[in-house]
């Protein structure tokens, strides 16, 4: 599945993938996923607060509809972060 199947624009997936070459926003972001589980991310509310947090540190403004999106998308997805077969398929979808 697609992320622009969500509304997601491949702008800002662009913008994101730039910004998360900088050493130090790529360490913060990974502070903060690091030991999430898949239960964690099948949690909205959990995943809308990584969602703003993640948006903040990257200083993106997104609209509600925009965060929305992004939840419904991470929640579909079903990741298992523990799972390397899932991880190979996110960053095939990004790349």
């Amino acid at each position: 599945m697609s992320y622009q199947q969500y509304g997601i624009s491949p702008q800002l997936v662009e913008r994101i993938k730039l910004k998360m070459k900088n050493p130090a926003i790529k360490e913060r972001i990974k502070g903060l996923v690091q030991g999430l589980s898949r239960q964690d991310l099948q949690n909205s509310a959990k995943v809308h607060h990584l969602v703003r947090t993640s948006a903040g540190i990257l200083n993106e403004k997104l609209s509600p509809a925009q965060e929305q999106q992004i939840v419904q998308f991470v929640i579909a997805q079903r990741i298992d972060p523990n799972n390397t077969f899932h991880l190979i398929r996110l960053w095939g979808m990004f790349r």
